[in-house]
């Protein structure tokens, strides 16, 4: 039996993240705690996507976002990746701890909704551009009520991208499934269902200097220090600031950035490892992410 609010674990996906940590930490909060795992896979989706010739690519905003540009062939791959492989081996690995574990992808139930992007804007060769024809998606529903359901009757749901992306009422078809970053989609589960968010990354947190790791961010509790903590971001790690904001804005207490790697990683990152931000870090009025953003 639970005792305390839902959590939201994001598992990354890069190579450096050893998701074993995690997944042993979750089987030890199970009783107290209801937690749901969403996970990322970028390593996987590259490593596939080389082994059939692919090149992966990945594109830069004019605000200095780094993300993956999901054409039609990268999504086909995508779908086969992250809801089948990265999806059931951590269900697997979950079981093998005794967590009763259910896969799910944003498609299922519709989880995750919202419209479709087909657009982008991006930085090439130091001019900006739209960039058209990308599979991605802004989530603007998430679908509580069948997370709710699983945690109520002892499961834990393990949620992957794709969403289920709406192309419009006037569309044939409507629905397709698109791609969506994994921190802002554990940011948009996290919201929903007012739950923490600990985003497990392959560093110890936010670094005030990306070079050194002595120089983390530890708590992030103002406007002031939350502007600090825009500033020193860089690279995919503005992405995870801009996920802990969504998650903050739609409702979750507090986002904590975190190394996996870390001894029982999610308590050691409840206990004050890594970067802590909370809601009194935003402005009440503070403008909402661009949907534009590639995934």
């Amino acid at each position: 039996m639970t005792t305390s609010e839902p959590l939201v674990v994001k598992v990354g996906g890069a190579a450096a993240v050893d998701p074993a940590g995690a997944l042993a930490d979750v089987a030890a909060l199970r009783d107290d705690r209801d937690v749901v795992v969403v996970h990322g896979g970028s390593t996987a989706m590259d490593e596939t996507l080389e082994r059939l010739g692919i090149e992966p690519e990945y594109v830069e905003t004019p605000d200095g976002v780094v993300g993956r540009f999901t054409d039609a062939e990268t999504m086909d791959v995508f779908t086969m990746v992250m809801p089948g492989l990265v999806n059931t081996d951590l269900v697997v690995g979950l079981q093998n701890h005794g967590v009763n574990a259910v896969g799910l992808s944003g498609v299922d139930g519709r989880l995750l909704h919202g419209p479709r992007k087909s657009a982008v804007r991006v930085v090439e060769d130091g001019k900006k551009k739209i960039r058209r024809g990308d599979h991605s998606g802004s989530i603007e529903s998430v679908n509580h009520e069948l997370l709710t359901t699983l945690l109520d009757t002892g499961y834990t749901p393990v949620v992957s991208v794709p969403m289920l992306g709406d192309e419009g009422p006037d569309a044939d078809p409507r629905f397709t499934a698109v791609n969506s970053d994994a921190d802002r989609s554990a940011a948009a589960v996290a919201g929903a269902l007012g739950a923490d968010l600990v985003l497990l990354t392959d560093t110890r947190g936010v670094y005030r200097d990306p070079d050194d790791e002595t120089t983390v961010v530890d708590r992030v509790d103002t406007p002031a220090a939350f502007t600090e903590l825009q500033t020193v971001a860089q690279g995919f790690m503005r992405r995870k600031v801009m996920a802990a904001a969504e998650a903050l804005r739609r409702g979750a207490p507090t986002v904590v950035v975190a190394s996996a790697n870390a001894d029982a990683p999610i308590q050691a990152a409840l206990s004050g490892a890594g970067t802590t931000v909370t809601a009194d870090a935003l402005e009440t009025d503070d403008a909402t992410a661009d949907d534009e953003e590639p995934s």
